[in-house]
């Protein structure tokens, strides 16, 4: 056993994801930005990318209630989660962005989420900017998918790329704002940008 993976188990967040039933420590980061920013409403569509094993769709599930309806996405499986439609494919193709319209049946998303990490390569250029990359992906599907007024979440590591990313996202969203969650790791560079209220602006 590694000594990264015996620092892991002893962490609060991963100890208390345990006891609570959640999949991954990442659930409690997006509780606390659910707390911070009141992101997903009641009855609301949630479309979540990279979302495996499915910690932040269990709590999007828990905040939407039985009236909502949460979409997640991954390259990898999911395990099945109550009120919670799973599928597996890339989102940066379009094939998998057609299956999540088709599963939303007409509707518009009130949130996009997305937890989206690269796989690390330990080159924290390279790592930065496939982190970028991603972002720049899951802004495309925002801007497919929200509903004028809606919300997007993304994860990016801060890096060179960061400004013009928020650049971006500004143009598409009245308030943007960038958070790091108590849960994260205090060695993490990533940090969470929190846009609220699309314009449905290009």
């Amino acid at each position: 056993m590694t000594r990264w993976y015996r620092e892991k188990k002893r962490e609060h967040f991963y100890k208390e994801a345990k006891r609570v039933g959640y999949r991954a420590r990442s659930a409690f980061k997006l509780q606390q930005i659910q707390q911070r920013f009141q992101i997903i409403p009641k009855s609301a569509v949630v479309v979540d990318l990279g979302a495996a094993p499915g910690g932040w769709s269990q709590i999007a599930s828990d905040l939407v209630g039985e009236e909502g309806t949460v979409i997640a996405a991954d390259l990898s499986p999911i395990k099945p989660l109550n009120n919670v439609h799973c599928i597996q494919g890339d989102v940066t193709q379009p094939e998998t962005i057609t299956r999540l319209k088709q599963l939303m049946d007409t509707k518009k998303a009130d949130v996009v989420l997305s937890d989206m990490s690269p796989d690390i390569s330990g080159n924290y250029s390279v790592d930065q900017a496939r982190s970028a990359y991603l972002c720049e992906c899951a802004l495309s599907v925002a801007t497919q998918l929200l509903e004028p007024g809606g919300n997007f979440v993304c994860k990016i590591f801060e890096g060179e790329d960061t400004k013009g990313f928020l650049e971006k996202v500004k143009r598409h969203f009245t308030s943007v704002r960038t958070f790091a969650p108590e849960a994260t790791r205090k060695s993490s560079s990533e940090v969470y940008i929190i846009a609220k209220r699309y314009k449905n602006a290009s």
